[in-house]
């Protein structure tokens, strides 16, 4: 894969075109060198130096931890889903660049290394704890460069379909599929909190409290008023229970049943006369204790009347919280971004490819993806200047880590010359000037 000397490649449509093939100075990803940047200075891989114990004994061991974990995190948020491609990553220079090796000439590491330390030496016990340790910190230390006066938390499960005889995977009558079912937790601002593996079979809800009591902890130690969005898979008795002891305020979307509907029952007769363009909406409060609830919790409904529709369509909320009925449903409404942000984990990172036949190989995978995930929304919402700032997660992948590059080396600096097309030069500069002021003052 280095610069071999091997005759140039011809075009029969123009015989003046040669194509020669470069793969040890010619790169797609250089875009890489800017969330390398912003790596260093909010310092994330580094503190994995503290945080991952090495299981490898020999006295050979030329790929050290942190440049590994650089190595699957940045490969993963440049689109490369699993280590197969990185056999030929090994040699490109900006991955070898972003990892660790300074001099720009030591390959990056291999298929088989990649595959052992991700199967191997991150599923150890305490390499496991230690990734979720260390998305948690990620997320505090870009926190620490947010401006915010709440937190809003949204939990949703999600799909991971399999192909294959992997552990703990299981036909999922909702999605219809065989599949793993993970759970994710989202703040407003994208970054994934925590996300938890689950086996494909289910509920939606399960083994929640592993994944929102040690992120509703952190910010209530730092006396961060919170709130708490989920859809009806979360109207359960014990999750109100636990986010009113802990003076969370929550909107929940309940399963509708006939006393629920009985409570709006006037609002479900047909209005006189020809609906208008608009749909008519209305809303109602009302006080409800199902048989399972230790307590009576406020309930909003809303119904609404489109044209061209027989019936209407209505919809509960349980609520602990003061907002008035319509606040209240602009509240839950607004839970369909992390929707939206599992969709980015899954068509700009491929989140789903979970193909190791080991469910704890699974485990330490998706938390890989979780961490490239959130490198790429650090890099979005921090860094962005103000005229990109609505890039998708998929845009930042394709526009601007997916940019063409080539390196020059000098007797005392590398040079990387940027191909100029979708991301300009003051684009770029705009990204390091922001990145920039991210560091942490001299002294």
């Amino acid at each position: 894969m280095g610069d071999g000397e091997k005759a140039p490649l011809r075009l029969r449509f123009n015989p003046k075109i040669r194509l020669e093939f470069r793969g040890a100075t010619i790169t797609s990803d250089a875009g890489l060198l800017a969330a390398r940047e912003l790596d260093q200075a909010l310092g994330l891989t580094r503190l994995a130096a503290d945080a991952l114990q090495e299981s490898r004994t020999g006295q050979n061991v030329q790929h050290h931890l942190v440049p590994l974990l650089r190595q699957s995190v940045y490969s993963r948020l440049a689109g490369y889903e699993d280590t197969n491609d990185a056999e030929r990553l090994a040699h490109d220079p900006a991955l070898r660049t972003t990892a660790g090796w300074r001099d720009g000439d030591r390959p990056a590491a291999s298929t088989n290394t990649m595959s052992r330390f991700e199967t191997e030496t991150l599923t150890a016990p305490e390499n496991l704890e230690a990734l979720t340790g260390l998305n948690t910190a990620w997320v505090s230390r870009a926190m620490a460069h947010t401006c915010y006066r709440r937190i809003i938390l949204d939990l949703d499960s999600s799909e991971s379909p399999v192909h294959g005889e992997q552990e703990g995977a299981a036909y999922n009558g909702h999605f219809q599929s065989m599949c793993y079912h993970p759970l994710f937790l989202f703040n407003q601002f994208g970054d994934c909190e925590g996300a938890l593996l689950r086996p494909g079979n289910v509920h939606s809800a399960d083994r929640w409290r592993e994944v929102l009591e040690p992120v509703v902890d952190r910010y209530r130690r730092q006396g961060t008023r919170q709130r708490f969005r989920g859809d009806a898979a979360f109207a359960k008795p014990e999750v109100y229970q636990f986010l009113e002891a802990q003076e969370v305020g929550y909107a929940i979307r309940l399963p509708s049943n006939g006393i629920l509907e009985g409570h709006i029952a006037y609002l479900l007769t047909r209005p006189q006369g020809e609906l208008p363009a608009r749909p008519i909406v209305r809303y109602h409060e009302f006080t409800y204790q199902a048989g399972s609830w230790d307590r009576p919790r406020r309930v909003v409904a809303k119904v609404e009347w489109r044209r061209g529709e027989l019936l209407p369509r209505w919809g509960f909320i349980v609520t602990n919280l003061d907002y008035p009925p319509k606040g209240v449903t602009r509240f839950y409404n607004g839970r369909g971004t992390a929707e939206q942000w599992i969709k980015e984990g899954k068509y700009a990172l491929n989140w789903t490819r979970l193909s190791c036949h080991r469910f704890v190989a699974n485990q330490a995978r998706l938390a890989l993806f979780v961490l490239a995930y959130n490198l790429g929304n650090f890099l979005r919402r921090l860094a962005l200047p103000e005229a990109v700032k609505d890039w998708s997660l998929r845009s930042v992948q394709v526009r601007l880590i997916k940019i063409g590059g080539r390196l020059v080396r000098h007797a005392r600096r590398l040079v990387f010359h940027l191909a100029e097309v979708a991301v300009p030069r003051e684009l770029f500069q705009g990204v390091l000037e922001r990145i920039g002021r991210l560091r942490p003052a001299p002294g």
